[in-house]
């Protein structure tokens, strides 16, 4: 079943009263399973519905968690820093949302991990209006850029395009333009020249000729142009306390979500779109299947961390955070995901 932001409070509300009932066990290890001992796991989506996180939802709608022997309930909140909040808190076990939080949360001092990688490329592109005359990063001096929200990895990932390609982060102006109806907005009436968007917007933009991709990062060979790496993105990370207290549940969730990967890489674009809730598409079923075939390269087929991935994200975090940056020489990547999970599930 899809939920909306409307029931988080309704989420928050149970590892709560769990909590209450036993005593000071702490809800971000507490396991709770269900009348069955079915294990239940809460996961947030940082946005249920871009495509870039379409693995969650397809795996409920798939029916692999329940296969997998385990409850998850699903929820949504678009902003994934207030989805990371949410697990911090105990609120969720799990968010699916981009890995580079799991870097930012440790430089804060906690420990979260990324138990599944879900893509191994942001799946996100550059996307410049026909009004507007930018060929490339460079240009990007004296432009108004769009990013879901300043200090998001859209943010990070603008300021690190501009700095390779010899523009200064201060001499372009950030603008908070979100997703879907207000990004295409913001680059219709010209509240921004360019922005950093994900499917099914960039395909509503280039589908109306509002815009074209300057700087693709849906494929691999995209980010590697841009980045000089691959940069691991959407995945499912979970409170480490958590993991290690609750080992059976994770590996099933786990298992469920590499089904659905390997689903993915051998089913089209038609029929995973075939598999979704019908108002995810909209009333244009064709642009929707047009954006998760545009987008589709970015996901892992095994659910494994891209070699090298972690250290491109390091780089870019390091570099532009000031979360990161001071604490950069300390983290240590290899807490910041497993795939001892992903392994066993093979």
């Amino acid at each position: 079943m899809r939920l909306n932001r409307l029931t988080v409070a309704a989420v928050a509300f149970l590892p709560v009263a769990a909590l209450a009932l036993a005593g000071c066990r702490d809800s971000r290890s507490a396991a709770t399973t269900s009348a069955d001992g079915t294990p239940q796991v809460k996961i947030m989506v940082g946005g249920i519905n871009k495509v870039i996180y379409l693995p969650a939802m397809l795996t409920q709608r798939l029916g692999y968690f329940k296969d997998a022997g385990v409850d998850v309930q699903l929820s949504d909140e678009p902003s994934g820093a207030s989805a990371e909040n949410t697990l911090v808190s105990g609120q969720v076990q799990g968010v699916v949302g981009f890995y580079d939080h799991t870097i930012t949360l440790q430089a804060q001092g906690k420990c979260i991990k990324s138990v599944v990688q879900l893509a191994k490329v942001p799946g996100e592109a550059e996307v410049v209006s026909n009004k507007a005359p930018l060929a490339g990063a460079k240009d990007f001096k004296g432009k108004k850029l769009g990013v879901t929200s300043p200090g998001s990895s859209t943010d990070y990932l603008t300021q690190y395009l501009a700095t390779k390609n010899g523009v200064s982060t201060k001499d372009y102006t950030t603008v908070k333009a979100g997703a879907g109806s207000t990004f295409v907005a913001a680059l219709t009436n010209g509240g921004i020249d360019a922005g950093m968007t994900t499917d099914p917007t960039i395909a509503t933009i280039t589908s109306k000729n509002l815009g074209k991709v300057m700087i693709d990062m849906r494929t691999e060979e995209g980010t590697k142009a841009a980045l000089g790496g691959l940069y691991p993105a959407a995945s499912l990370y979970m409170d480490c306390s958590y993991v290690d207290a609750n080992k059976d549940a994770v590996q099933k969730v786990v298992n469920a979500f590499v089904k659905t990967m390997k689903w993915i890489s051998t089913h089209s674009a038609a029929e995973i779109a075939d598999k979704m809730p019908a108002d995810y598409a909209g009333a244009d079923k064709a642009l929707y299947v047009k954006s998760i075939k545009d987008s589709s390269p970015m996901f892992t087929t095994d659910g494994v961390m891209p070699k090298g991935g972690p250290e491109t994200v390091l780089d870019v975090l390091g570099t532009f955070s000031d979360t990161v940056k001071s604490q950069k020489d300390k983290i240590d990547l290899s807490k910041t995901y497993t795939t001892d999970f992903v392994t066993d599930a093979k």
